[in-house]
């Protein structure tokens, strides 16, 4: 898994850039980071250079989280294999951009967002991809005019314009509208993490069951005041960095996230946490069926340590 934009699309989004001022793309930025802080939503997006902005600012990140996940199912479900694909509110595109890279069998793709400016500037991103990509249909609307049904479902970064009841309702309305899967991506905070947790359980009472990154239908076991999430580092443009004034050419992207399946899938143990490594060996903070728990791997017991050396943050142990 490639957490750096395809190339294909980095070069569009350059070309986007062209004649562009770098001073008044950084001045957009802060206006909707602001306005985001504020409470408010992508509908502070008005104008094509904001649309653009907000692509320099987010769409890497959002990239890189969405490979990410769907690495982790394509790793659970090697079957899957998904014909059509519905990206529920798709701002610049970056989620199908990731799973068209995931999945190339891809031949019918629907995006749907409310904003206009993100529209605009998806399709003319979109025009450099493949033929799943550059054909898309383009809808203008929200969550609740979803009325078309495809094999996979993603919505990334949109609970997060509602609240946890309303997540879990909009959550239950997706899967209805889905053959095969539903991936559901938030930022990895506990407010992302308590509208993926209401979501799953609603999702679970409907019916689906659950991929990744849980591995069992059961109850969430995460304690108050803890919040499950995971961190996918990607490199940093020249543009983002002067747009974020950052001096160091990557960044951390924190998310939250489930993925769920109309059949089960076994799988296993899932870790939490980075491993925490000490001369004793490596303990894991790891979670399944039987809920939360450590797993220490002595350094002393060299064949086990040398097979779970490797295992990290959000995989499977």
């Amino acid at each position: 898994m490639n957490p750096a934009l395809p190339s294909a699309l980095a070069a569009a989004l350059d070309r986007a850039l062209e004649g562009v001022s770098r001073k008044e793309l950084a001045a957009s930025a802060q206006k909707m980071s602001a306005g985001y802080r504020q409470g408010q939503t992508s509908r502070v997006i008005v104008s094509p250079q904001d649309a653009i902005a907000y692509a320099v600012a987010r769409m890497p990140a959002t990239y890189a989280a969405c490979s990410a996940v769907f690495a982790r199912l394509m790793e659970v479900a090697p079957d899957l294999v998904p014909a059509s694909l519905l990206d529920v509110g798709a701002g610049t595109g970056a989620a199908s951009w990731a799973a068209v890279t995931a999945w190339p069998q891809i031949g019918s793709l629907t995006m749907l967002d409310h904003n206009a400016a993100l529209r605009t500037l998806a399709r003319g991103l979109a025009e450099a991809g493949p033929p799943a990509l550059a054909n898309a249909e383009m809808l203008g609307g929200d969550l609740g005019l979803v009325e078309a049904k495809a094999e996979m479902i993603v919505a990334s970064y949109v609970l997060a314009e509602l609240t946890e009841d309303s997540a879990a309702a909009v959550a239950a309305e997706l899967w209805r509208w889905t053959d095969k899967a539903l991936v559901l991506i938030e930022p990895g905070t506990p407010q992302g993490f308590a509208r993926i947790r209401a979501a799953r359980a609603a999702l679970i009472a409907a019916g689906a069951h659950v991929a990744a990154p849980c591995t069992h239908d059961m109850a969430c076991p995460m304690p108050e005041g803890d919040w499950c999430h995971f961190s996918q580092r990607l490199p940093r443009s020249r543009d983002h960095m002067q747009m974020k004034d950052a001096s160091v050419p990557f960044e951390d992207e924190r998310y939250a996230y489930v993925a769920v399946l109309r059949e089960s899938v076994a799988t296993g143990a899932r870790i939490l946490a980075p491993p925490l490594e000490t001369k004793p060996g490596l303990t894991f903070k790891l979670c399944d069926e039987t809920g939360l728990r450590a797993q220490f791997v002595a350094a002393r017991d060299k064949a086990e340590y040398r097979r779970v050396k490797k295992r990290a943050w959000g995989g499977l142990f």
